[in-house]
């Protein structure tokens, strides 16, 4: 994983959206910083009440571009020295920065590359070149998947994390046993609506530190098109619980047929089966993205999980969405969850699925999307989540078909 991009842009950065002292998204371009190795554009913020010139990224103090920083740490934290890291920079960026400035950078964000706690056992463990395996699979489209071999085991060391080795033998398995032609027959997981109940669960809105890197990395992107990329990168070398990346799943027909009749998960429109097991009904019918016309549940649905963590002993998984707060992925994440456990043989209550942006973070857990609880009462009873703060939130018994954020 030495060097991934061929176009090796410097001095790169987002276009603004808001200014970052008020928020306003009144502004014009307000000319040119340039320097030795990059153009940076001024904004002014045409509020009245704030009038401040500002830019797309943090550059206050900066001799280098913040790409060139941001590979920087990267290389580091692979295992490369401080002088290996250098030279490879000059490499790819054409720039020289010296050991003890890149010594200051490391020190600068240590708070948000947290993977520095883990560094000295994991150079122990491979060589740089060898610490995360990259493979690029040509699935309809190309995706990378990345797994860093060294920080995952360091994470099931941990003893809460104990439980999740199986996730590791899968994982350690893609690059040799993934069946490519499922993923060009099968039909793809966030192009299914299907007709998950959103009874008896809810979102939870946090603060996390995904958004904090999302923020730090995406000042430097300024394609929309390179953003999972930029921050799949970034994740997988720097920070301390990121796994994996565009890690491949699938799920089969009858997968989900023995989750249905056997395990009494809720998952297509099919009627339930008996109690007693003696009736077992065929799955329901799907509908596919952009269209109102119901087809019959496919063979297979595949798809790829943007990143994967280990913490606090479970499986995270994590989609990087745009606009976080407007979306509502918790089908394609249900997918994700439901495939995984199959793969892996972990249940379903080891798993946390989450989608993020900049700004927002939103967790649920996906067993209850799909195991309702049975209540013997003709009406359900009241559910309620207490939080630390004394607020007081009650957990809907019925699917009216709106997700409960709080």
């Amino acid at each position: 994983m030495v060097d991934e991009n061929p176009k090796n842009k410097i001095g790169e950065s987002k276009i603004a959206d808001h200014c970052p002292y008020c928020q306003s998204k009144n502004f014009v371009k307000r000319g040119i910083r340039e320097n030795r190795y990059q153009k940076v554009q001024l904004y002014l913020c045409k509020n009245d009440e704030c009038a401040r010139t500002f830019t797309a990224q943090d550059v206050k103090g900066k001799h280098f571009p913040l790409n060139v920083v941001i590979e920087g740490m990267s290389y580091y934290n692979l295992g490369f020295s401080l002088k290996q890291t250098c030279s490879l920079l000059e490499q790819k960026f054409k720039v020289n920065p010296q050991p003890e400035t890149l010594s200051e950078w490391i020190q600068e964000y240590k708070d948000l590359c947290r993977y520095e706690r883990l560094r000295p056992y994991a150079i122990k463990m491979c060589k740089p070149k060898d610490t995360v395996e990259v493979v690029s699979m040509a699935h309809r489209q190309l995706y990378r998947f990345r797994y860093h071999r060294a920080k995952t085991s360091l994470m099931l060391t941990e003893f809460g994390n104990r439980n999740l080795r199986r996730l590791k033998e899968y994982l350690d398995a893609v690059s040799s046993e993934t069946p490519h032609q499922y993923f060009a027959e099968g039909e793809r997981m966030s192009e299914v609506r299907s007709k998950f109940s959103v009874a008896d669960m809810i979102v939870r809105s946090k603060s996390n530190y995904a958004n904090r890197l999302a923020a730090f990395v995406l000042q430097t992107v300024s394609e929309n098109k390179a953003r999972h990329e930029a921050l799949q990168r970034f994740f997988i070398a720097n920070d301390s619980v990121t796994v994996a990346t565009e890690v491949p799943v699938y799920i089969r027909r009858e997968d989900v047929e023995y989750m249905e009749n056997v395990l009494k998960f809720k998952i297509s429109d099919r009627p339930a089966a008996d109690v007693d097991g003696s009736k077992v009904f065929p799955l329901g019918t799907i509908t596919l993205k952009g269209s109102k016309k119901t087809i019959a549940f496919p063979r297979l649905l595949t798809g790829h999980i943007d990143l994967i963590q280990i913490r606090n002993g479970q499986v995270h998984i994590l989609d990087y969405k745009p606009n976080a707060a407007k979306e509502r992925p918790i089908e394609q994440l249900t997918w994700y969850a439901l495939a995984l456990s199959r793969l892996t043989g972990l249940r379903l209550f080891e798993f946390t699925c989450a989608w993020f942006d900049e700004k927002d973070y939103f967790q649920f857990f996906p067993l209850h999307v799909v195991k309702k609880l049975q209540s013997k009462a003709v009406k359900p009873r009241k559910r309620f989540v207490n939080f630390k703060d004394g607020t007081k939130v009650e957990v809907p018994r019925e699917d009216k078909g709106k997700v409960v954020i709080i």
